[in-house]
């Protein structure tokens, strides 16, 4: 078992009604049209000084790894305690979370080492995520 799969099973585990709110949250993270969606948020990493570890995500290589500090520093304290407020956890929890969470889900929609362009490529690599992840 994956770390991915360890980590969503974690906290499937630990979620209200079985379901996994953390993992919604990051896949609603990454197709907000307001911030521009998964291209808008690698590129706010990418802006962010973290252009070496998201790329790694996008690319068909390894995974750099990601602190929750730098988590942080990218999407801010704002965005942190809304999310965390609305899944009831602390800040050091959300940030951990997603800074497990993130680089997966990135890696999953970009199995071609790019960011698909338009809509229905995102909400078909969303499909197919929630898929392997559900089934």
């Amino acid at each position: 078992m994956g770390l991915f799969d360890q980590v969503v099973g974690a906290l499937s585990g630990n979620q209200s009604g079985g379901g996994n709110a953390l993992l919604e949250t990051v896949l609603q993270l990454v197709n907000n049209p307001q911030t521009g969606g998964l291209g808008g948020l690698v590129q706010s990493f990418q802006q962010g000084g973290l252009a070496e570890i998201v790329n790694s995500w996008v690319s068909t290589g390894q995974n750099l790894p990601i602190s929750a500090e730098q988590i942080q520093s990218v999407l801010g304290n704002s965005t942190l305690q809304d999310l965390a407020a609305k899944l009831g956890m602390s800040n050091e929890q959300i940030s951990g979370g997603l800074a497990a969470m993130l680089p997966q889900v990135v890696d999953q929609l970009t199995p071609n080492g790019e960011v698909p362009q338009g809509g229905d490529l995102l909400a078909q690599g969303l499909d197919l995520l929630k898929g392997r992840l559900f089934s």
